[in-house]
């Protein structure tokens, strides 16, 4: 991707990627409103010096905020987290967020104002703000979510207990009905995951990736927002174990070669590229088979012959088709037929009607206790398309005929009553195979 890059490969993304209309939107509305800064004075809540050094920077931005800050910056990193533990009330709170987020805005060298407080106290910066992370007031979460990613961007070490808070906090708000709190949690991790030791900590986090999974599997998530989960999903795969385990728990390749084969936008198709290339790269004996299952390899070879804008697409792609060239004939029939199984995308692919596949791999889906028999089992009773449930009841169909003992653990799990409900399907040539199947379950011949 056309993307300047640190030493491990993973865009430098700059902190400015956090930029989000209705959070902006919310703090032009709060940002002229009046504090009582004085009040808290008299009432010895700050003191005269802090209230000098509050009305020296309020309601300045740009270079006016710049002119006095540069000069005394660590007093303000210590003075506004300070403030943050001591004042309680709302509206003061929000006007010390955009205090902050004003200072942090296209300067990530200002983050060490607040990162060197760390040496004297461990709990921060990040102590407060995950404070205010967890507040009922959107905007203080809002708020301070973008100053955490900020922090955590500019870091040398990032702290991975504050990374795994915010990345707690960005999967319950993927499951906002507003489409903006969405979008900005997407774009904190966008910029977060940037940081190569919270990867992991992201990976880990209950339902994280199953809240993005989720998106890309909407009905209509629009291109933007395709392209900035999937943007997350290459960002994640430059780690090797993610890389490994991606595919096996989420079934993504699939999905991925269908939104590029649908894609209007080059960076979408940009993005997913790239992403299948660095699960090739780290993981390939995790992915191969899951690419052959898809005909990764034919699509590559049509996106090969198209003319792009961006030339670096072309070279991900040449890159991509060539490793499958290499790779694929390493692959075993069976491998490639468990791949389709396990994407729940059955097609009339040659291994389903080749007796020579029958006779050498049916006992393969009796291991682990009938798992990928089981696989069958669930899409006869799950999936909508004649298709899928055509070659399903054909394969059960040819694994009972070479394991008649199994007939009463299909019973019991549904099989044979399924088939005989699919006898009477609307298409013809799923009543084929049910019937074909049906004779194998109750002992006749075919």
């Amino acid at each position: 991707m056309a993307i300047q890059t640190s030493n491990d490969g993973v865009a430098e993304v700059p902190l400015a990627l956090v930029s989000n209309a209705f959070l902006d939107e919310l703090t032009a509305g709060l940002r002229a409103r009046p504090i009582p800064w004085e009040g808290y004075q008299r009432a010895t809540l700050i003191t005269q010096a802090e209230l000098n050094y509050i009305k020296a920077v309020e309601k300045k931005t740009g270079e006016d905020l710049s002119r006095v800050v540069d000069k005394e910056g660590h007093v303000y990193g210590e003075l506004f987290i300070s403030l943050l533990q001591k004042l309680v009330r709302v509206d003061t709170i929000q006007s010390i967020l955009i205090l902050i987020d004003d200072l942090l805005l296209d300067h990530e060298e200002r983050a060490a104002y607040f990162l060197q407080l760390g040496q004297t106290d461990a709990s921060l910066p990040y102590a407060p703000l995950l404070k205010c992370l967890r507040s009922e007031d959107s905007f203080i979460a809002l708020k301070a979510s973008k100053i955490l990613t900020s922090l955590l961007c500019a870091s040398p070490k990032p702290n991975t207990e504050a990374a795994g808070e915010l990345f707690r906090w960005t999967t319950a708000q993927l499951q906002s009905k507003n489409p903006a709190e969405v979008d900005l949690s997407v774009q904190v991790l966008e910029s977060a995951l940037r940081q190569r030791n919270v990867r992991i900590v992201y990976w880990n986090t209950p339902q994280a990736v199953d809240a993005l999974v989720r998106i890309l599997k909407m009905e209509n998530p629009g291109p933007q927002m395709q392209y900035q989960v999937i943007y997350c999903f290459w960002i994640l795969t430059f780690n090797e174990e993610i890389a490994q385990e991606l595919n096996r728990k989420y079934d993504v390749i699939p999905q991925l070669v269908d939104i590029a084969k649908s894609a209007i936008k080059e960076k979408v198709i940009r993005v997913v590229i790239a992403t299948l290339r660095n699960l090739v790269e780290k993981a390939p004996e995790a992915n191969l088979a899951a690419m052959a299952a898809v005909k990764l390899l034919q699509f590559s070879e049509n996106l090969s012959s198209r003319k792009w804008s961006d030339a670096e697409i072309l070279e991900d792609v040449n890159f991509l088709k060539a490793q499958l060239q290499e790779n694929f004939h390493t692959l075993t029939t069976f491998e490639v037929y468990k791949a389709e199984l396990l994407s729940s995308r059955l097609t009339w692919s040659p291994p389903h009607l080749s007796e020579q596949f029958w006779i050498k791999n049916w006992k393969e889906l009796k291991k682990e206790n009938y798992a990928l028999l089981r696989v069958l089992a669930r899409l006869l009773s799950t999936s909508n398309d004649a298709i899928v449930l055509s070659v399903a009841a054909h394969d059960i169909g040819q694994y009972v005929k070479r394991d008649p003992s199994s007939k009463k653990f299909l019973q019991e799990i549904g099989v044979k009553q399924k088939i005989m409900e699919l006898m009477s399907h609307p298409d013809q040539e799923v009543r084929y195979n049910s019937v074909n199947t049906s004779w194998s379950l109750i002992g006749g011949k075919v």
